[in-house]
């Protein structure tokens, strides 16, 4: 059985494949009230799966009549995913921020679940056991290297 952080973040991502907009914007105590559970259990799954990192924008407006507004940043073209590659990636990546765009390119369909895990599994810390900060550098090499690679079939 899913835990109730899945079933929130899978919720929030069908809302926004049914916005005509890309985007969408929730009252986070309503949301709260429709799955039986406190309002930080939204804030964290909005922190923790809806970052820049996975391909969304999240904005907050704090107050009365506040909302947290979602959308998710569309790579539409063969060019702006490379685009968005580089812009990513630099001359070094983190785990993290790696993990992100692996996911990110993933949840678009432009790489495969396989292929994703190999990159991850290449690019990995326990993988890479060189000090910082050359383990980012040689994972910004690899991982880039890997992508153009897979994406330019």
């Amino acid at each position: 059985m899913r835990n109730v952080s899945e079933i929130i973040e899978q919720y929030l991502k069908h809302v926004l494949q049914q916005s005509s907009e890309g985007a969408i914007e929730i009252q986070r105590n309503d949301l709260a009230d429709q799955f039986q559970c406190v309002p930080s259990q939204i804030n964290y799954v909005i922190s923790t799966r809806f970052t820049l990192e996975k391909g969304y924008i999240v904005e907050s407006k704090r107050g009365g009549g506040g909302y947290i507004r979602i959308q998710k940043i569309e790579l539409k073209s063969h060019g702006s995913i490379l685009d968005h590659i580089f812009r990513t990636i630099h001359t070094h990546i983190d785990q993290v921020t790696s993990e992100g765009l692996i996911y990110q390119l993933q949840e678009g369909h432009y790489i495969s679940t396989r292929e994703a895990n190999l990159i991850r599994a290449a690019i990995s810390r326990d993988v890479l056991t060189f000090k910082l900060p050359l383990r980012d550098e040689i994972r910004a090499k690899i991982l880039k290297a890997m992508l153009i690679s897979l994406l330019s079939r």
